[in-house]
């Protein structure tokens, strides 16, 4: 049931975002500790608004009701990827060259795993990050274990 629901939605989202000028960054649907949570996470360059994610929660509640395929109650969410989103891949990532961010390897490099600084270049399958205690170090993506921004 909740894949069918996450199908149909990422099929009704896909075609609406971007006549908004919006992507879709996530989606989920699963039980959570209050129940069922239906939460769509959009996108765009620039940031996303508060009047972005009405909209939007306002479009798919719509489709939601006419469709009826949730026989259970839920909550709907509708928001950004926030300040410290996740870096989920290579071409995500060169839209925040720039921005500071952390990174998390799967192997530990020079007696640590976490390394934080401005991320400098995207490019050849790697992330390369002025670090903040000084120097640069570059990262192969499949080492990373974890990129997001930060504060």
């Amino acid at each position: 049931m909740s894949a069918l629901v996450v199908d149909r939605v990422r099929a009704f989202a896909e075609a609406l975002l971007p006549s908004l000028g919006l992507e879709l960054y996530d989606i989920q649907f699963r039980r959570e500790g209050h129940g069922w949570v239906l939460r769509l996470t959009i996108d765009r360059v620039g940031g996303v608004s508060l009047d972005d994610c009405s909209r939007v929660s306002r479009e798919l509640g719509d489709f939601l009701d006419v469709e009826d395929m949730i026989d259970h109650q839920y909550h709907l969410e509708v928001s950004s990827p926030g300040i410290e989103r996740t870096l989920r891949t290579l071409d995500e990532s060169r839209r925040f060259v720039g921005e500071k961010v952390r990174v998390k390897v799967k192997q530990e490099r020079d007696g640590q795993k976490v390394f934080v600084g401005r991320l400098q270049e995207v490019s050849d399958g790697r992330l390369t990050v002025a670090l903040e205690q000084g120097g640069t170090t570059t990262f192969a993506w499949e080492e990373i274990q974890k990129a997001r921004l930060t504060l």
